[in-house]
């Protein structure tokens, strides 16, 4: 037995001096510039110790977490909110505290006013403890509330308490991030409004993992995923079958992107519910801290390169194609040159521009620059294809930023399958002012479109990447499209063909929107375009008011807030149902028709009659209002910079999602009249 007073020999932790805080940006975190994976464990219940805290004694804290630290854990997830000596032990070790603040949450909670002014205290002081120490790094507010509780309470009433704890714990400590640890079991509560999201995951088969992983993702959204608890029991699997399972959790997780994981547990000692719990064994030390098969597994991986170092890297052409973009060509050219990825090349064409385009990229040495006259985005992507020398061919616009491991992601997901292309989300920075911020949320933003929670219908043309042969076989990209519809056209004419596009949720760029209302509606004018032409590539995938006809989900964007016949099962209190809906389905036409040129068309017209006639004046006075309904709920869930929220960023929202499609259909109808003049007729003489 070891000696559980003395450190591991060779152990020199880097402490915290002071609070550091961590931020969030788009699926990840970051300490200053540096991404930070979080790799953690958990740790506790403990029974009560003779300090009066539910922790072991100081002797054995502190060889936990030498030991954490040599394991190269950088934190720890606890159950009860820690005192200040064990955040002094910690913060010695480099160790940062997820820190979980129990309440009576498996009891019906919210049928007292006392109870849940209770449990608002309890968040409130234990923040109040705990948020200038250097060693905190989150709170988590709650922990797998029981199903039959969220039943019982109805999800919508459960999911406004949470909301509730979160603005007290955001109260108490501004700076602090916060989030609630979720499961399976209540998954729909749809905790979409915390700062990271957290899952307590317990799958054994890496396929199920993996796949539910996947979904993890698009419930996340563009939120950093943390794998708050998963674990293996060793006496019912035996140590060596833990040790296994762990390395597939931990690669799986960190290959496909997860922000974080916490492995469940520390060590077999385990106390709740007043008893030492002795029929589960999930540590990855015994109870005396004796080392098991599983914590030389979670060490290997948790002191590995984040991302995981991939088998190989075939060679990857980067392709930018570039028409007047001096205001973001820096940036562009700027983080493609840090990207962390061994075997790649990056090709600009430059196609015709008359600013400071071909000034700024000729800066770049690395870069392979083409310069033509223009001719339009699909012959630039072309011009790049045929000058690319990778076996995967990825392009990125000019007005982006990529993270550092975009083409990492991306790459995995390609060989980890025999996918022909895979896109990736894209995110908007930050914006210094009202304006660009609100358009960043409004409708009509380039966005993927899912039609499962691994398998893309559509990709964004700023983050595509394809099969270098699958883009010959079909002769690469349009000319028909010069500024847009592009990807739509590739997307559905390679699905044509049998081929998959899949997408990877951690490939991250970040997309600069338009800065200027005129600028958002001259990029929905060309939507519009793009649309019409495209329309007569694949008429079949068309509406009967000539809009695309997606058969996934359209993740990222406003036009579907609306959703007719959404799913209500658990929805209501406990009884309303009796299985959890996994899938939402895609928005029908009724969901966004108040929002088209038809439907406003018509109103119009029968304003017009009741003046003429004065019959039935109320009818479009009614058409009108739902459409204003329509706008204005979308800009009460827009997602608004926190800087710029007020009156007037969700009134200039709602107008927005109200001039966006209709500026969109104008120049849709104007696209397809002048398509269909060029249509010859037929000569029956000739026949």
């Amino acid at each position: 037995m070891q000696d559980l007073t003395s450190p591991p020999s060779g152990f020199c932790p880097e402490p915290l001096a002071d609070r550091e805080t961590v931020t969030v940006k788009g699926k990840f975190f970051f300490l200053g510039d540096k991404k930070f994976f979080l790799k953690g464990v958990s740790y506790g219940p403990f029974s009560i110790g003779t300090h009066g805290e539910s922790f072991p004694e100081k002797l054995v804290v502190e060889k936990d977490f030498a030991l954490m630290a040599e394991m190269g854990a950088n934190c720890l997830r606890t159950y009860t909110v820690p005192p200040d000596w064990l955040l002094d032990l910690a913060a010695i070790s480099g160790l940062r505290l997820l820190i979980g603040i129990p309440w009576t949450q498996h009891v019906a909670f919210l049928d007292s006013s006392t109870v849940k002014a209770e449990v608002r205290n309890s968040i409130a002081q234990a923040v109040k403890v705990c948020r200038d120490h250097p060693a905190t790094f989150a709170y988590l507010v709650g922990n797998e509330i029981p199903p039959d509780i969220v039943r019982w309470h109805g999800a919508k009433r459960v999911r406004a308490f949470i909301k509730e704890l979160m603005a007290v714990a955001k109260d108490g400590d501004p700076d602090g991030l916060v989030s609630y640890a979720n499961y399976p079991s209540t998954e729909y509560l749809n905790i979409n409004f915390t700062d990271f999201s957290c899952f307590n995951v317990y799958l054994h088969k890496e396929t199920d993992f993996r796949r539910y992983l996947s979904r993890l993702h698009n419930l996340a959204e563009d939120k950093p995923l943390v794998l708050s608890e998963f674990g293996v029991d060793s006496i019912r699997e035996g140590t060596q079958a833990q040790a296994e399972i762990l390395a597939q959790k931990l690669s799986s997780s960190f290959e496909m992107g997860a922000a974080g994981t916490v492995v469940f547990s520390w060590t077999d000692e385990w106390f709740t519910g007043g008893y030492a719990i002795q029929d589960w064994a999930f540590g990855l030390v015994e109870a005396e801290r004796l080392k098991k098969p599983a914590f030389h597994t979670v060490q290997q991986h948790y002191t590995a390169p984040l991302p995981p170092i991939l088998p190989k890297y075939p060679k990857v052409s980067v392709i930018v194609c570039a028409y007047n973009a001096e205001r973001t060509m820096d940036s562009c050219l700027a983080s493609l040159q840090e990207l962390n990825y061994p075997n790649y090349e990056v090709i600009v064409v430059n196609d015709g521009s008359s600013d400071r385009t071909l000034e700024i990229t000729q800066r770049y040495d690395y870069v392979r620059l083409i310069s033509q006259e223009n001719k339009g985005l699909s012959v630039a992507r072309n011009v790049g294809l045929a000058a690319a020398t990778g076996e995967i061919v990825a392009y990125t616009d000019s007005d982006c930023m990529v993270d550092p491991d975009w083409l990492t992601y991306l790459v995995a997901k390609f060989l980890s399958s025999g996918l022909a292309a895979v896109g990736g989300p894209n995110l908007s920075p930050p914006e210094e002012s009202l304006v660009p911020a609100c358009v960043a949320v409004s409708p009509g933003v380039p966005t993927h479109i899912l039609v499962s929670d691994e398998v893309a219908e559509h990709i964004a043309g700023c983050n595509m990447a394809f099969r270098r042969e699958v883009l010959q076989e079909i002769n690469g990209f349009n000319p028909i499209f010069r500024t847009a519809g592009d990807d739509v056209d590739i997307c559905w004419r390679l699905q044509d063909k049998g081929y998959t596009i899949g997408f990877s949720p951690a490939a991250i760029v970040w997309h600069f929107r338009r800065n200027t209302v005129e600028a958002y509606l001259k990029q929905q004018k060309g939507y519009g375009k793009a649309e019409a032409l495209v329309y007569f590539k694949h008429p079949f995938r068309f509406n009967l008011l000539g809009q695309p006809s997606w058969l996934g989900r359209i993740y990222g964007d406003l036009s579907a807030f609306v959703r007719i016949g959404q799913p209500v099962i658990y929805s209501g209190v406990f009884g309303g149902g009796l299985f959890q809906t996994l899938y939402e389905p895609s928005a029908s036409l009724i969901s966004y028709l108040p929002l088209t040129l038809e439907w406003n068309v018509v109103a119009f017209l029968l304003f017009v009659s009741a003046l003429l006639s004065g019959d039935r004046p109320w009818l479009s006075a009614v058409m009108f209002l739902i459409s204003v309904s329509w706008c204005v709920a979308g800009a009460i869930q827009a997602r608004i910079d926190s800087r710029f929220v007020g009156l007037r960023a969700r009134l200039l929202v709602a107008l927005l999602i109200y001039l966006g499609p209709l500026v969109r259909s104008v120049e849709r109808y104007k696209w397809r009249i002048k398509e269909l003049t060029k249509a010859q007729p037929i000569n029956f003489d000739e026949l």
